[in-house]
């Protein structure tokens, strides 16, 4: 017999609708309970005793409205429920205000994907405006259901009178935080190395950095740096570097070793090589003589010639400086490479610390959207770091790999090996981060350590190890905090810079805002139509096409006003394009004697607009509706 039949074989038991469980029923009644005799508010209007003893403060940081709660949010509000319920009971007034958090990287990847855009110009030939609005009409998309789950959680929070991040009055907040820094001389803009993310085209802070390191397979060269002799002819001994981006050779702009070290010069086949004595291991399997020794302190000074001329070609300030060998204290011996470092001054603190003691040129060969410059003829416009997407069958180590094939036609690769090492990833997208030198506004954290650790011994950590170790440590070792971003929706930095006199002005409220606004001497006067044939009928008129003209009373009443205008000079008037205002508009024009084009109709100056199904009701029946 088939299972068409008898659906003996079915594995599936069909049943009918199963009764709720002792504790969902439970669960329903409190809740129910709790409803109807409002007992949340209760709890914030009499606490536990005759009057609160007095506030406990509670700050609830707020979730995304992009998506539904899940398992950490469950957790974390059951502690944030649970603590101030505590309180309470102890006869303190604790508010609990719900807020939803608007603003950054994760709505505005959300948008990007839903609008099909995939860089930050996509987004700036989309248009900013457009862009912003689409994030704003998505944010509290999920809303309502969080409304619905969260009192299912059990937990009391007011969320009818939320507040969100893209609140004006939220911003303004933040803008007090800020200027009140500035005030302090607590901010300022640096010019750094910091983590960029080519594809949302955004640095990251130090924070965001350490969520997205993985372990990953890559390229790591030993590359040739030919040394030039005192008259600036190519010797036939090339300096050993080995780096593990080979995307940054075309930025070259110096080489480093360290004074102290021991290096030798070591003869393979016809040509020469110097390299670290302790690294010798580097030169592999291949037979070599050691020809020389000498200290680091003998290189430094030598110039070479760098592994691509792009740079070279240019006029460039500095050059003077450039592909020149430098002492670096932070040159080791370690297991890997060669004693020797290259150095891209753009492209790593380090490098662009021991490239700004020295004069040495900041180059960028790659664009803030990881791309290789024009300049950079046989590779412009290559992503220096792609994402990996199998689908389109790219790979990060791409472009390294066609460095290394143009280094290798030109005889400049000693050695190529694969290694696996931590990469930092943009841990919003998992796109590859470089290391890039860029502005960004910094907050001067260390100056305020002292006060942030003092502060946290004051505080009770459960568990404690977390509080003296994981955050205490943190704490210690705290550096500038970088905290702007280079997107668009967030909230704006409010700092102005006249783009001429490169004056700064920081404000810290919408009042400071429009103390700056450029008055232009105008005069403004607001004034009603006069009476119309719908004022008198009481009936709605909203659509700017209807027939609504003045009554006689009304043409008065207009003339009157006109009166009241002597004296006052009137350039134009502004009106909406219902009849009964153009009516009104057209007997000021005459009676102060303006000319036809004085008066000008704008369509946005319309009133509410109901719609025809409300045309010619009563307000009363409108109100009814709503």
């Amino acid at each position: 017999m088939n299972k068409m039949h008898g659906r003996e074989n079915d594995s599936v038991e069909v049943v009918g609708d199963v009764p709720k469980s002792d504790v969902a029923l439970r669960e329903e009644a409190i809740l129910t309970f709790w409803r109807e005799h409002n007992i949340f508010s209760k709890t914030l209007e009499t606490p536990a005793g005759a009057a609160p003893v007095g506030d406990f403060v509670f700050y609830d940081g707020p979730p995304f409205a992009t998506g539904l709660p899940h398992y950490g949010h469950i957790l974390a509000g059951t502690i944030k429920d649970a603590v101030p319920r505590f309180w309470t009971m102890n006869g303190y007034h604790v508010a609990r205000k719900w807020g939803w958090d608007c603003h950054g990287l994760p709505l505005e990847n959300l948008i990007e994907k839903e609008l099909g855009l995939g860089t930050k110009r996509d987004i700036e030939e989309y248009g900013v405006k457009n862009f912003n609005e689409k994030a704003r009409g998505a944010v509290m998309r999920y809303a309502d259901d969080w409304r619905e789950i969260i009192p299912r959680m059990g937990r009391f929070v007011d969320m009818a009178d939320d507040y969100k991040t893209m609140d004006s009055t939220y911003t303004e907040s933040v803008w007090w935080v800020f200027k009140s820094l500035w005030d302090k001389g607590l901010v300022y803009e640096g010019f750094k190395s910091m983590h960029l993310c080519p594809r949302c085209g955004t640095t990251l802070s130090n924070f965001e950095v350490n969520q997205g390191y993985k372990d990953i397979k890559d390229i790591a060269v030993t590359v040739k740096l030919p040394l030039l002799d005192d008259a600036g002819a190519v010797t036939d001994t090339s300096l050993l570097v080995w780096t593990t981006t080979p995307w940054t050779l075309p930025g070259n702009m110096a080489a480093a070793v360290h004074n102290d070290i021991e290096y030798v010069k070591v003869k393979v086949d016809s040509e020469h090589f110097v390299l670290a004595k302790g690294r010798l291991a580097q030169l592999g399997d291949v037979a070599y003589e050691v020809v020389d020794e000498l200290q680091g302190s003998d290189l430094v000074g030598k110039k070479y010639l760098p592994p691509f001329d792009y740079i070279q070609k240019q006029n460039l300030e500095g050059a003077d400086k450039a592909w020149t060998i430098y002492h670096a204290d932070y040159v080791e011996l370690g297991e890997e490479g060669t004693g020797a470092v290259h150095i891209a001054p753009a492209y790593g603190d380090d490098d662009m610390q021991l490239g700004q003691k020295h004069g040495v040129p900041i180059v960028h060969h790659v664009d803030e959207a990881g791309r290789f410059k024009d300049f950079v003829s046989d590779f412009a416009g290559r992503l220096v770091k792609p994402k990996d997407d199998d689908k389109a069958e790219v790979d990060h180590k791409d472009t390294d790999i066609e460095v290394l094939k143009f280094l290798q036609a030109k005889g400049l690769i000693f050695k190529k090996e694969n290694i696996t090492h931590s990469y930092p990833h943009c841990w919003r997208c998992d796109t590859p981060l470089l290391n890039y030198a860029t502005t960004s506004w910094f907050v001067k954290v260390p100056e305020m350590k002292e006060d942030l650790i003092a502060a946290n011994n004051t505080v009770k950590w459960v568990p404690e190890h977390v509080g003296q170790n994981r955050f205490g440590k943190w704490l210690e070792g705290a550096r500038d905090w970088a905290i702007s971003r280079q997107r668009y929706w967030g909230a704006p930095l409010p700092i102005w810079r006249n783009p001429e006199t490169k004056e700064v002005k920081v404000v810290g409220s919408l009042k400071d805002l429009q103390s700056y606004v450029r008055k232009s001497g105008n005069s403004y006067h607001v004034m009603r139509h006069g009476e119309s044939m719908s004022n008198v009928a009481g009936v709605i008129s909203s659509i700017a096409t209807s027939h609504d003209p003045l009554t006689e009373n009304g043409k008065e009443q207009v003339e009157r006003v006109a009166a009241a205008f002597g004296g006052k000079t009137i350039d134009l008037i502004v009106t909406s394009p219902f009849e009964r205002t153009r009516q009104t508009a057209e007997i000021m024009r005459q009676q102060l004697g303006l000319s036809p084009e004085a008066v000008i109709v704008d369509a946005r100056i319309g009133e509410l607009n109901t719609g025809m199904q409300m045309e010619g009701k009563t307000w009363r029946e409108y109100n009814a509706q709503f």
